[in-house]
């Protein structure tokens, strides 16, 4: 009961305050965090001026590191393996696109050895990513 007598009522209102107070947070964490959270094997891609290419499935990702080391998306692989994985890989899938990451420190004799295994794996499309000049 109320000092006056009256009965209590309960507020039928939902009270959003709090919800967009914790919103409010959350956006702001997810916008400080997501530049940080860039994925895949670092690597020095070299600096030239082309275009974008096109593709209606995500493609593969293949990184060379300066050491010579070789990554499918961002688990390690070694270089005799690297044609049966692929093989492996691209057995059930429609659209056969690989994305080349190479570090621009990287011989490019091995750059050329690896895009021949890719080759001999059968695949068709291999894109090189580059990063635009300045």
């Amino acid at each position: 009961m109320t000092p006056l007598g009256g009965k209590k009522k309960f507020m039928s209102e939902i009270n959003v305050t709090p919800f967009v107070d914790v919103m409010l947070v959350l956006l702001i964490i997810f916008m400080v965090t997501a530049p940080m959270m860039m994925h895949g094997v670092e690597v020095n891609l070299p600096k030239v001026t082309t275009r974008n290419i096109k593709t209606s499935e995500e493609p593969l990702v293949l990184t060379i590191t300066k050491n010579r080391k070789i990554y499918i998306e961002n688990r390690p692989v070694e270089f005799d393996a690297l044609e049966p994985k692929i093989k492996s890989i691209f057995k059930y899938r429609k659209n056969k696109d690989i994305i080349l990451r190479a570090d621009k420190d990287v011989p490019y004799g091995f750059v050329i050895q690896v895009v021949a295994k890719v080759k001999k794996a059968g695949i068709n499309k291999l894109g090189m990513v580059t990063e635009p000049l300045e």
